[in-house]
């Protein structure tokens, strides 16, 4: 890693699970979400992140799985300090890619205090940086530029469809106190093109991805350990998200989703009305940490199987993020056809996520 350049672990810097949100803004139902305001940084609020994953094909037809995530924290930490060095606003970074053929995740991580002019998050308009990593809207697109150990990667993503406003108009709810909640969207449908380095071979790629972008001033509910997450750009056009907050035992605390059909139309739906059930698990042989990596999800009338590219797909972000999770490409089944293709995110499994 190039630079790690404030050097507490974030676990240390936020409040424990189901803290109040004492000194940030409130996330609010009726709250109406303005673009391109709202594409934009919103740094008086606790947390943030830009997400970027999908499938991308090279010229041989190898399917590859991408991510890029940049990550905003508020800390609260030295707001008074004039000096430049105060951590103010702390940044991160994730950068994975999915390559059935090394059987494991690639991936690389960033972290950085912002300031400089180096490392930082606009507001108005999607731009973030670490270093020689960024992720910014320029000319209707978003561009990625992303230089890993690795791996490098310089991406464009061209929205296909209308942004998808999560829960109810972007008030996405995570827990059954309303104050549990953040501001969220989505960009379904990006067409991904452009060249992904390995070594000193370039490939050129193409294929489809999914943006999400949520802030929020709560920590994780009390009581939840982690969530389950899952982003799929259908076959026929639509969108389906959905996840599930869980306890220790696995049971779901709260969940939604939403999904977009081949016409356009929206279906939000209540907690009841999505399941996820553990098909087949996985052991990491590094972390010793069993993910649900086969999963049956029901959203609404619908049932869906998820199956991952490969089961390795581990991110261990502990020099950043302090996390270890499961991020990974997965296509989804319906009644024995595949129906989509997307990511499914795992988080909490080895132990309670504190974040």
């Amino acid at each position: 890693m190039k630079r790690r350049r404030f050097l507490a672990s974030p676990l240390l810097l936020v409040a424990t699970g189901g803290a109040a949100a004492e000194g940030y803004p409130d996330v609010v139902p009726g709250y109406r979400l303005q673009f391109p305001r709202d594409l934009g940084s919103h740094p008086a609020f606790r947390s943030e992140w830009w997400y970027i994953t999908g499938w991308v094909r090279n010229a041989t037809g190898d399917d590859l799985g991408i991510q890029v995530t940049f990550f905003r924290n508020r800390p609260r930490i030295a707001e008074t300090n004039p000096s430049q060095f105060a951590p103010r606003q702390l940044l991160f970074a994730h950068a994975a890619l999915a390559d059935a053929r090394n059987g494991k995740l690639q991936h690389d991580q960033r972290a950085a205090r912002a300031g400089f002019g180096l490392d930082a998050a606009a507001e108005g308009t999607t731009d973030v940086r670490i270093d020689d990593w960024s992720l910014r809207l320029a000319e209707g697109r978003y561009v990625a530029r992303i230089v890993a150990r690795e791996f490098q990667f310089s991406l464009d993503f061209t929205p296909a469809q209308e942004l998808l406003l999560e829960g109810d108009q972007g008030f996405s709810q995570k827990d059954r106190r309303p104050a549990n909640a953040s501001y969220y969207y989505s960009q379904p449908h990006l067409a991904v093109a452009g060249t992904i380095t390995t070594g000193s071979r370039n490939t050129g790629v193409t294929g489809t991805a999914w943006l999400d972008h949520e802030w929020s001033s709560e920590t994780i509910a009390a009581g939840a350990t982690g969530w389950d997450w899952i982003g799929i750009n259908l076959h026929d056009g639509g969108a389906l998200m959905a996840f599930r907050m869980r306890d220790e035992g696995g049971n779901a605390l709260w969940a939604g989703g939403t999904l977009r059909a081949a016409d356009g139309s929206s279906t939000h739906f209540a907690p009841s009305d999505i399941a996820f059930r553990v098909v087949r698990r996985w052991r990491s042989p590094r972390t010793g940490v069993e993910y649900p990596v086969v999963m049956q999800v029901r959203a609404g009338p619908n049932q869906y199987l998820l199956e991952p590219l490969m089961d390795d797909q581990e991110l261990d972000s502990r020099a950043s993020t302090g996390t270890i999770y499961w991020e990974g490409a997965v296509r989804i089944l319906q009644d024995g056809r595949e129906a989509g293709r997307g990511y499914l995110e795992l988080t909490g499994y080895g132990k309670a996520l504190k974040l």
